[in-house]
């Protein structure tokens, strides 16, 4: 009897944790120039919810290493779907980011909301990080998945 009671309260929290490590995905990460020596060197990603669902929010954590200080810049962002170019952006650094950015690890964090009619499928991002004199410090695309679950009528 005691056993069916441990079994009855496993369960229930083992499928919680399931849920709990679903919504949050870390994601492979590929620079855009294998052979460069970037200044900032992106150890990962984290999306979150994942799959990211339409017309809610969504938030991309990059974690990096800089090689040296970091004043300011800006991020931009281009995203394919099913390899046909659907959407750019461009973000000032220090909205994404606590600036300056000091030698060592920082996390670039940007949180938007996905239009309802966004279709649900496969989408790579490549996101390329400048810094106030417009060198390229970083360039990485890594791919991520729209859900089914949201739709126009939910937001």
């Amino acid at each position: 009897m005691a056993d069916s009671r441990f079994n009855c309260m496993i369960l229930p929290l083992f499928l919680s944790l399931c849920l709990l490590v679903s919504s949050t995905q870390a994601t492979d990460v590929q620079y855009c120039d294998k052979t460069a020596d970037y200044s900032v060197k992106v150890k990962g990603v984290e999306i979150s919810p994942y799959p990211v669902a339409r017309g809610k929010p969504a938030t991309f954590s990059i974690s990096a290493t800089a090689d040296g200080a970091i004043t300011g810049g800006k991020l931009t962002i281009d995203v394919a779907y099913f390899g046909w170019h659907v959407h750019s952006e461009t973000h000032d650094l220090c909205a994404e980011t606590s600036c300056p950015v000091t030698t060592g690890d920082f996390v670039v964090a940007h949180s938007q909301v996905l239009p309802g009619f966004t279709p649900p499928g496969s989408y790579s991002l490549k996101m390329r990080m400048y810094d106030a004199d417009k060198n390229e410090l970083t360039c990485i695309g890594f791919n991520f998945d729209i859900g089914f679950a949201s739709s126009v009528a939910d937001s």
